[in-house]
């Protein structure tokens, strides 16, 4: 998928930051006790989501609860391999116009029929540039992008409709994209491709409080900010996941401490995420209800190679060399999270451990020969976090400090920005040093990771041209498996180049206590479904 980096980046890092900043309060009853007659309910620990609407949400915490509330086309099994769900096929001959057959008898939680029509429009909405949707790029691919974004400030969208849908029939839908994608089945998967009834039309906004979805629960009243979001089973469901419970009950936190807490207090059922520093703990307390999980979210270490005091690669290798990764997990994340010598997460095809080799090898010896190779950095090394979290300062402090120690720059001075204006102080290219760049991956793809985040547009202000061609000969290539050596290829150029430094790959750590049964947590889902009331 051709993606409009930036912007893209953008949208994910928000998903990371919103995950770790959003605020709230707990609320609501405790573990596995609503519900009345029949299946109970049970609660979820969760961070106030930004938005509800499939389209315009890449949070976290919202895509949790629009899991639930939703089907997709196609769904990552825990190996990482997608499989139909909403749709019977996904085909394509040539890799650009693609074949979506819809399986009949779904419905919305309104009793709508779900149809080809049900996609095309919620798809629609997303790519309209007046809408705003955080997800809109992802549609940028999708023939006819253009017209409803015009590049022009000011300039008003031609039309409403992506020219590249065709909707065929109420079971059949034609994609007709801008250049050969081989990951387009995958890309599916992400809720941002979700169907929409037309109900929600008449009122964007009143639907983003209340949602109509076709999975298996459906919203049960309104959306209590700050406080809960309440889900019942939809006892029209016709899909391969009907609910085992009588509905979800979130409860949102304002920290994951707090959420810890409640789970230790047996007050809330399901943490997803437990704190690093409690992870010893909740694995003795917790036993076989502890529950490590891989995951496909990354933190880099992005230069601001427009500015020429970056621009040396050596520079930049240097950096990479002298900062201790396992120092630094073992003394922020309690050794939880896994070092990382690759762009892409481990769970990702493709993946190489030791992709990076020696640029990525603590030896403060050779980074500081290499350094003064390049010609040292002189003035203030300026280091920007976001204050969402207080792990990123203490990350950014043991960086600094190694960076002291090791390559001998003195003047070091961090730049704590408010969540709020982070992304737009990246995006404007305000950032006149190395930043933290997170990544949460929305499908197991080289291609989500190495296009996003280095491709064109990116905010590293990074260009080559090689790169560029390799995406798009990965992009062209018949399927997965022929894509994978182009996107290692990319990889290591990238790698060569060092805009940006990998540095570790988080690892999820769940807890539910002892009144549910059925949970099945793998890095794509958290299956709330499966999930039943002792």
């Amino acid at each position: 998928m051709t993606v409009h980096n930036k912007a893209r980046g953008a949208a994910v890092l928000l998903a990371a930051t919103l995950a770790l900043s959003a605020c709230g309060g707990s609320s609501g009853s405790g573990g596995g006790t609503a519900g009345g007659q029949g299946p109970k309910r049970f609660s979820v620990a969760l961070n106030e989501p930004d938005h509800l609407t499939p389209g315009n949400s890449s949070s976290s915490y919202s895509i949790t609860v629009l899991q639930a509330l939703f089907d997709t086309l196609v769904v990552i099994d825990p190996q990482g391999k997608p499989q139909m769900r909403a749709a019977e096929s996904v085909t394509s001959q040539d890799q650009r116009t693609w074949t979506i057959k819809i399986k009949a008898g779904q419905k919305f939680h309104n009793g709508e029929p779900v149809t080809a029509q049900s996609f095309a429009d919620a798809w629609n909405a997303a790519a309209y540039a007046p809408n705003a949707w955080t997800n809109n790029y992802y549609f940028a691919n999708i023939e006819g992008y253009d017209k409803l974004n015009p590049e022009a400030e000011g300039a008003k969208p031609e039309t409403d409709k992506l020219s590249g849908l065709k909707v065929v029939d109420d079971a059949t839908l034609e994609v007709h994209l801008t250049a050969p994608f081989s990951q387009f089945p995958i890309t599916l998967a992400y809720t941002g491709f979700a169907p929409m009834p037309k109900a929600a039309f008449t009122d964007l906004k009143a639907y983003d409080q209340k949602p109509i979805g076709n999975g298996p629960f459906a919203l049960d009243g309104e959306w209590a900010h700050n406080q809960k979001i309440e889900l019942k089973k939809f006892d029209g469901y016709t899909g391969p996941r009907a609910a085992k419970s009588g509905g979800v009950l979130f409860k949102i936190y304002a920290s994951r401490d707090t959420a810890y807490t409640d789970l230790r207090a047996g007050k809330v059922d399901l943490l997803q995420t437990i704190p690093p520093a409690s992870a010893p703990e909740a694995k003795t307390l917790l036993g076989d209800r502890f529950v490590p999980t891989a995951s496909g979210t990354m933190d880099y270490l992005g230069f601001p190679v427009f500015d020429k005091r970056f621009q040396s690669a050596d520079l930049r290798k240097a950096f990479s060399m002298a900062i201790d990764r396992q120092g630094i997990v073992d003394a922020v994340y309690n050794g939880a999270f896994k070092p990382m010598a690759s762009l892409v997460a481990p769970l990702v095809p493709g993946y190489r451990e030791n992709a990076c080799g020696e640029a990525c090898t603590y030896d403060p010896a050779k980074a500081k020969a290499l350094y003064d190779k390049a010609g040292g950095f002189s003035g203030t090394l300026n280091l920007y976090f976001s204050n969402a979290d207080p792990s990123y300062e203490q990350w950014m402090q043991a960086v600094a400090n190694q960076l002291k120690q090791n390559l001998g720059i003195a003047d070091i001075q961090f730049r704590k920005i408010p969540a709020a204006d982070y992304l737009s102080t990246l995006r404007e290219k305000k950032e006149d040093g190395p930043y933290r760049n997170n990544w949460v991956m929305d499908y197991p793809s080289p291609q989500n990771y190495l296009e996003s985040m280095w491709g064109a547009g990116n905010r590293m202000g990074w260009e080559n041209k090689r790169f560029n061609e390799l995406i798009a000969q990965a992009g062209a290539a018949s399927g997965m498996e022929a894509s994978i050596p182009l996107y290692q290829q990319a990889e290591d150029i990238a790698l060569a180049e060092m805009p940006m430094i990998p540095l570790w790959n988080w690892q999820d750590q769940a807890g539910y206590s002892d009144k549910i049964t059925g949970v099945r947590i793998d890095a794509y889902s958290p299956n709330l479904d499966t999930i039943s009331v002792k």
